[in-house]
């Protein structure tokens, strides 16, 4: 599994060009039904504009559309997808907004509008890197649970939950890359006493 680089979450912002408004509009999307309804939805909220733009990215750029919405061609929806694609994003889909102001802005106007009403809502929706995690059970006695939750602390795996009981079972997610040496090492310090069960893999956001 490779890494991904996408936005935080749902965010927006806006400029003004030549008495034009430029709202863009930003957000993480698992597939292409909910990148649909984020432009619906939008699109619901600026019923009233003149152009509702939209682009998005998905499955590792295997998936790429985009609109102009009106505007004239490679004016727009171009522009706010190359904002995506420059940028390395994935699971990304941005709507831009415009109310028209009465002056025309010309194609490179509108380029630059769009452009940059799409960087300043990527921007603010938070740049992220998510990395491939490996998720995993880990079953222990009471007496090894303090000197596995001390080395999993040390190489930033996240303990998701946790189950006290005749043993402790723990679950857990670590960074792929140190993953079979944390099990080793666990495997080592308890005499293989823990037993670990490997559940899948995923991606999150790395440990600071």
């Amino acid at each position: 599994m490779d890494s991904v680089i996408t936005v935080m979450r749902e965010a927006s912002a806006s400029l003004v060009e030549k008495r034009s408004e430029f709202i863009g509009y930003a957000a993480p999307v698992a597939n292409e039904e909910e990148a649909t309804e984020f432009i619906k939805r939008i699109k619901k909220k600026h019923a009233d504009a003149r152009h509702n733009v939209f682009a998005y990215v998905l499955n590792g750029g295997a998936q790429k559309r985009y609109s102009d919405d009106g505007e004239p061609q490679g004016s727009a929806g171009m522009p706010v997808l190359e904002v995506l694609v420059k940028n390395k994003l994935d699971g990304v889909v941005v709507v831009v907004t415009r109310y028209f102001g009465g002056i025309l802005l010309g194609t490179g106007g509108l380029v630059r509008a769009y452009s940059a009403a799409a960087k300043m809502a990527v921007d603010a929706a938070g740049i992220v890197t998510l990395e491939p995690f490996v998720t995993a059970e880990v079953s222990c006695t009471y007496n090894d649970h303090q000197k596995i939750t001390y080395e999993l602390k040390r190489v930033g795996a996240n303990v998701t939950s946790s189950e006290f009981a005749a043993d402790v079972k723990l679950s857990i997610e670590v960074a792929e890359e140190d993953a079979e040496p944390l099990f080793d090492r666990i495997c080592e310090m308890t005499a293989s006493r823990a037993i670990i069960k490997k559940t899948g893999t995923k991606l999150s956001f790395p440990a600071e």
